[in-house]
């Protein structure tokens, strides 16, 4: 029983300190260094780069909850952001 509760307590714990919030997506501006945005955010859930011709792209995906922000880096800038949450009781 103790270990139920214990593990209840740091689920909770995770989800009152995670990052994913509409607050610091707002703090992420276009141009914004990706170092910059990894002091706000963390590292990301998932991130994928490429490059084509001779331009470096990275996609990066910050997940919690229902909330999910998309960040595309372009040469180590941002360049696309989105913040997605689903509606309440989906």
């Amino acid at each position: 029983m103790r270990t139920i509760l214990a593990t209840v307590a740091a689920a909770l714990l995770l989800a009152a300190c995670s990052k994913v919030t509409q607050e610091n997506f707002g703090k992420i501006q276009d141009g914004m260094a990706e170092q910059e945005v990894l002091a706000i955010l963390g590292s990301p859930t998932e991130s994928s780069s490429t490059t084509v011709l001779g331009i470096s792209g990275t996609t990066s995906r910050w997940v919690s909850g229902d909330a999910e922000i998309m960040i595309r880096f372009l040469g180590g800038k941002v360049a696309v952001k989105r913040f997605d949450k689903a509606p309440p009781g989906k």
